[in-house]
């Protein structure tokens, strides 16, 4: 039950990117929906990838290059659906910032709605 309202929650989120950034466009619900499972799939399987990859830099610059990567991931979802569209890197990792807070606050109210 708390993995789909997860799943609702972050995709109403890039909805939300969508409407507050104009870099990031999301075309409908649907779109958000899957666009949110590809992002989580991303996430899963090829964001722990790049980190251990990418360790040596992430290092030197006091793990501000994790920024990169999340925009590399939030770029990468939208390379793939048709549904989710950003302008560029840039747009990508401003659409990446508001949609971690945005997921901060998710994971914050669901544990407090729905404990384990």
């Amino acid at each position: 039950m708390k993995l789909i309202v997860k799943w609702l929650c972050s995709a109403a989120a890039l909805l939300a990117v969508a409407y507050l950034y104009s870099g990031v466009t999301v075309n409908s619900f649907p779109a958000a929906l899957l666009a949110a499972a590809v992002l989580g799939a991303l996430n899963t399987v090829v964001r722990p990838l790049l980190v251990l990859l990418t360790l040596p830099v992430t290092l030197v610059t006091l793990g501000l290059f994790l920024f990169v990567i999340n925009a590399l991931m939030f770029w990468a979802a939208a390379g793939l659906l048709s549904g989710l569209h950003v302008t560029g890197f840039v747009a990508a990792l401003i659409g990446s910032l508001i949609y971690s807070v945005l997921q901060l606050a998710i994971e914050f109210l669901l544990e407090r709605l729905l404990p384990k």
